[in-house]
């Protein structure tokens, strides 16, 4: 193997300790800490590990998390309510909503409804639209916490090839425009796109954001880039793995995440640091 590990927990846990200072330093200010509220929707698994995380990660940073766990009945008019309670609540300063949602609750809806300053995710568009034009506030968490990952590596951005595959809402959509407002050249490859070995092969700086396992080829890699693996897939074996043949990809790149370890503990991190920010705007307004 010739790429360094972008080494994503221990980036993390650095993070987390700035911010578990800053909030203690409120605090001893005779201030509250800083509150996230985490609506969970029914049971799904996967979900419910992510929203265990995500509250022990508050605790350990001294955030006061809030624990709504709600049925998988709950109507999509009632979710909105307790939103909006939540909204008008001067002791939350994040709203987070476990996704994916059941089926008969409209996603864009519920994220619309959460307000842009408490939406800690960064999926509200007009969080999205502010960094469109180059006046981020609440960034989304993974492409966020991404970028951080580069500025550790100090891969050069500003003038580079920077190619996307993956052009979901919440992903690959902002994470064209972080890229972007960094200087980079970028293409967002999707489904539709022709002859994406071509993209692939010259990419300075490689994101791969599908979930879909060896969706792209790591023999396509350009010797020496920057990769960063944000699919997270289980396979048959049981084996957590991301969107790339890691083998392969880390003997053609400079730098490289693992699958897990690398973007996943950033998000929780991001989404930390969102809190605190919101938190913070809201005692200095």
């Amino acid at each position: 193997m010739t790429a360094r590990i972008i080494d994503g927990k221990t980036i993390a846990l650095g993070i987390r300790e700035t911010i578990k200072s800053r909030v203690n330093e409120h605090i001893e200010a005779g201030r509250r800490a800083p509150g996230l509220a985490v609506l969970l929707v029914g049971s799904d698994p996967a979900s419910e590990i992510y929203v265990t995380n995500k509250r022990k990660a508050c605790a350990a940073a001294g955030i006061a998390s809030k624990a709504i766990d709600l049925s998988p009945d709950i109507s999509q008019k009632e979710l909105i309510t307790l939103i909006e309670q939540l909204n008008e609540d001067e002791t939350i300063d994040g709203i987070l909503v476990q996704l994916p949602l059941p089926t008969h609750i409209d996603t864009e809806t519920i994220i619309e409804s959460i307000h842009p300053k408490k939406d800690v995710d960064g999926f509200h568009p007009y969080n999205i639209g502010r960094l469109a034009v180059r006046l981020p506030t609440l960034r989304s968490c993974t492409p966020a916490g991404v970028m951080t990952l580069l500025r550790h590596t100090e891969t050069r951005i500003k003038g580079a090839y920077a190619v996307i595959v993956g052009a979901s809402n919440h992903v690959g959509r902002p994470m064209l425009l972080e890229l972007l407002l960094a200087g980079a050249t970028v293409t967002t490859c999707h489904r539709f796109t022709e002859n994406l070995e071509k993209h692939v092969a010259q990419a300075d700086i490689l994101v791969v954001a599908v979930g879909k396992p060896d969706i792209v080829n790591s023999r396509w890699i350009k010797l020496g880039a920057t990769v960063i693996d944000i699919g997270i897939n289980r396979r048959k074996t049981g084996k957590i793995t991301g969107d790339l043949d890691f083998t392969i990809a880390a003997n053609r790149a400079g730098w490289i995440t693992p699958v897990p370890g690398g973007v996943g503990p950033m998000t929780v991190a991001t989404l930390l640091e969102n809190t605190l920010s919101s938190y913070e705007a809201k005692i200095n307004a």
